[in-house]
């Protein structure tokens, strides 16, 4: 589950395509050409141990004493110079409102294909349930089936693409969105500080910014080893919030040009420091 900061609402829309999650249920034999990927079987993954992201500790960014402050300031930007990711602990985003948004999301991809279809992605808008930025009916696909809603402001809200199953959804999901805001405001803050960007030029880069919440789905496949559950890509954001919802590794990112997996610490967000931060970094 990723949250993002982004700079506006005009993203573009999708084509639609075949339901991923329908199509892994039919015992498939052969995968669907669009979704074989021959880069999947040929790219190198590290099995090094010692690559692994730096673990920043809320906790001690926000603390007031300053030795505790400042070293975690250091590590902060380390990670954002030397990886573009970390893994954030100690949030203060409650285990409660973590785990009652990971069941809602479990429990809406498991309904009915027919139900989750009336959510389903436009062609003239990027939210809704499917796929994102299809474009041509040659083009690659992804292994997996998404739901992507503009969750803050608030006035950014398109509810017809908000789930009202299960019952909870939507409240889940609207306190899930207001503590990670309150996440990501004061880590802006504290990259801000790194790079000597005035507050108030890195806030007004936002002003108009919007979050936006992917929640992925990637069923199982027969050929694992053929299939690319996301495209390997860098995030046109500000920064990506992500959440793991089970415990089955999934997540890589490039390091050294290697393919590095990436294993989620207990309670911690995966964040990700999008191409806009990275501009301001150069």
């Amino acid at each position: 589950m990723e949250t993002e900061v982004l700079i506006r609402k005009d993203l573009g829309g999708s084509l639609p395509v075949e339901n991923v999650q329908a199509l892994a249920s039919n015992n498939l034999k052969d995968i669907p050409r669009r979704y074989l990927r021959p880069e999947a079987e040929i790219e190198q993954i590290s099995i090094e141990d010692s690559l692994q992201i730096p673990v920043v500790d809320m906790d001690k960014l926000i603390g007031n004493i300053p030795l505790f402050h400042d070293d975690e300031l250091a590590k902060l930007h380390l990670a954002c110079k030397e990886w573009g990711f970390f893994q954030l602990i100690n949030h203060g985003v409650s285990e409660e409102v973590i785990e009652k948004m990971k069941t809602d999301t479990e429990e809406f991809f498991g309904l009915p294909l027919e139900v989750k279809k009336a959510y389903a992605t436009q062609l003239n808008h990027i939210e809704g349930y499917g796929q994102a930025f299809v474009v041509s009916e040659e083009q690659k696909l992804d292994w997996g089936d998404m739901l992507f809603l503009l969750s803050q402001p608030v006035r950014q809200r398109t509810l017809t693409f908000w789930p009202t199953l299960p019952n909870s959804f939507r409240e889940t999901l609207d306190k899930y969105s207001q503590e990670l805001q309150r996440v990501t405001i004061y880590l802006l803050k504290s990259i801000s500080s790194n790079l000597g960007v005035n507050l108030e030029k890195m806030e007004s880069m936002f002003d108009d910014g919007v979050q936006g919440v992917r929640m992925n789905y990637y069923p199982p496949c027969p050929q694992a080893n053929k299939v690319i559950g996301l495209t390997p890509h860098s995030d046109a954001v500000g920064l990506t919030l992500l959440l793991q919802v089970n415990e089955v590794q999934g997540l890589q990112i490039r390091k050294n040009g290697k393919w590095v997996p990436v294993k989620p610490a207990v309670g911690a967000f995966i964040v990700n420091v999008g191409d806009i931060i990275e501009v301001l970094q150069h």
